[in-house]
This record gives structure tokens, sequence and C-alpha cells, in this order.
């Protein structure tokens, strides 16, 4: 079902509360969980923990960067097999990346999977400049369109995710972005389900395992740095109704998609019939569902890209850096 944007937006904006304007935006706070879970039809919030509160999105960024790039295809812009210049400025972009070198290009299409699968930062700069010509203006055009999608706690500093102090979301603005994508890119959005991407001799995995492990899940996007923790945006559809649940400032990747898992579940489960007037119901299934472990405590450290006591590696801007 289409999502009836200027609607959800406006609910947004009333239960948001206070609006803060750009120049105005804080610091992130020392905590980095938060969550929301919408439901699409309805345009209900089924569920909400410091959902206004001001958190670093990392690779969820990049969900923004293909916004501007559907539009940019959708109006003619940009074609799906044009070749994408990569300049000095992508080529030196830190993992996540395709460690693509300067004077290559890549097709539009290819850039897209990289986004989304692979989460390369370098991809991303390569787009900025397209659609932008340099990533600072691409990040302010970035933070336009947000703010008319009225996600107004939102600012952009950069088209990857990396980290910036001053790159700040919240779990609320980034629910308007996914319903966004859903209604105005409906054409792109299965782009979302891709599990892997190959690029020269490698294979990339999607970093969003729950697609194809919990029913429903097509997508969307992760994220990770050091300052904002393990973030998860994902969207479900069963039997037809469509459910979009956000998650900041996870301590690790497992114990996000646990708790994303969980909270897609409990909307699942409040649909179900019952003699429980509706609100109670949402209210007592989402009751069960506690915040993880240590909320606020700091992600896994990290160290060049690796967390200690663990073979893992992690890279600054989502969860993988090396090809499968």
């Amino acid at each position: 079902m289409a999502v009836r944007s200027s609607s959800f937006v406006f609910k947004a904006a009333l239960v948001a509360g206070a609006v803060m304007t750009l120049g105005m935006m804080p610091t992130a706070v020392a905590e980095k969980y938060a969550s929301i879970v919408i439901d699409l039809e309805s345009e209900e919030v089924l569920h909400a923990r410091h959902a206004d509160a001001a958190r670093y999105p990392a690779s969820l960024t990049k969900a923004m960067t293909l916004y501007m790039l559907f539009d940019a295809m959708k109006s003619g812009e940009v074609k799906l097999y044009e070749q994408l210049p990569v300049s000095h400025a992508a080529a030196k972009q830190p993992p996540s990346s395709l460690r693509l070198r300067a004077g290559m290009t890549i097709t539009t299409k290819d850039a897209i999977n990289a986004l989304i699968t692979k989460s390369a930062n370098d991809v991303a700069v390569v787009v900025a400049e397209r659609l932008g010509g340099t990533e600072a203006r691409f990040a302010t055009l970035m933070t336009a369109k947000a703010k008319a999608m009225g996600m107004e706690n939102t600012v952009f500093k950069n088209a990857s995710g990396l980290p910036n102090t001053q790159q700040l979301s919240t779990a609320r603005d980034m629910s308007v972005l996914a319903a966004r994508l859903l209604d105005d890119h409906a054409d792109y959005y299965g782009y979302f389900a891709n599990t892997k991407f190959s690029w020269g001799r490698a294979t990339y995995k999607n970093h969003n395992k729950l697609i194809g492990k919990v029913v429903g899940v097509d997508g969307i996007k992760t994220g990770y740095t050091r300052a904002s923790g393990f973030n998860l945006m994902a969207s479900a559809k069963r039997r037809g109704r469509r459910v979009v649940a956000i998650m900041f400032g996870g301590a690790t990747a497992r114990s996000r998609d646990q708790h994303v898992t969980d909270l897609i579940e409990a909307a699942y489960k409040s649909f179900e019939p019952s003699d429980v007037e509706p609100d109670l119901r949402t209210r007592i299934t989402f009751s069960d569902i506690q915040p993880p472990v240590d909320p606020d405590g700091a992600a896994m450290p990290v160290l060049n890209g690796r967390i200690f006591g663990a073979n893992t590696v992690v890279a600054e801007g989502d969860e993988g850096s090396k090809p499968n």
C-alpha cells in the first residue's frame, strides 16, 4: 500500500514536538540507543524510545544518498548504465569501500548495489560528485531535501555517514526517509533486497542479515561507526501490511539484529485479532521488548577496523571491510 507521505510527515512532526532549526542541532549524547516502529498502513507509531533524540546515522546516511540518486534517475538526469567517474577525493575514502582508483568509472547500477550491499564510502562520494559537483554541496542538497520531506532534526555533512559530529538524525526522521523511499521510489526499492553484489573478483554479501531470515524483511540499510554503534533501518511486509523498524546504537551487530527482529515480530503480533482495545494491545505487546543490555554502553572497541578480542573485521561506515 502506498504511503500517504504528507500525512505521515505531518503526524511525525506533531509527535516530535519542538523542532530544532538548522544551526541549533545538538551534539549526539553519549547514549546511543534509540528506536521506532511504524505501521505504514495506518501511519501509526507502534513503538518509540528516544525516537527524537539526536543520534549519529552512520551508513543509514546512504539511504538518503540513494534517495537523491533515485530522484535523479526518475527525472532522467542520470541513466542506469551511465559511467560515473571516480575522483581522487572518492578514491581516498576509508573502508568500507570498493577500493576504486581515480580515473576509473562505475555504472549507476553498480553504484546502487555497492551502496546497498557493501556500503562503499568511495561510491557514496562518486554519486555525491555526480549529483552535487562536490560532496560538501551534495550534503547541503541532502539536508535541504530532508527538511522538505519533514526530517526536521537531520543534518548531513557527507554522503557516506563517515564520522562527523555535525551529521545528526533521529530514529523518527529515519522512519520518514524509509517511508518516502517506499512511496516515492517503489520502482527502485527492490534493489534493497539484493543479498550480494559482485565487483571485479570479489562478491560482497548484504550486511542486512535480516533479509531472508526474518519473514517479510526486504530491506533496507545497516550502519556502523564507533560513535554511533550498530544501526539498522529495516522494513517488512506480511499479508499486505508493511512496517518499518529503526534502531540506533547496538553494541554488536548480532544484538542489534535480534532487537530489530523482536520489534518487527512484536509489530505483527500487535495486529492479531484480540478482544483487547487496539492501543492497549500494542502497548502490552511492545512492553515485552526491552532495550538491549547496556544500551548506554559504547560499541565494541575498534582499532584499525578490528574489534578487540574477535576475528570479525569492522570498518567505519559499516560493518564489513573484506569481501566474502
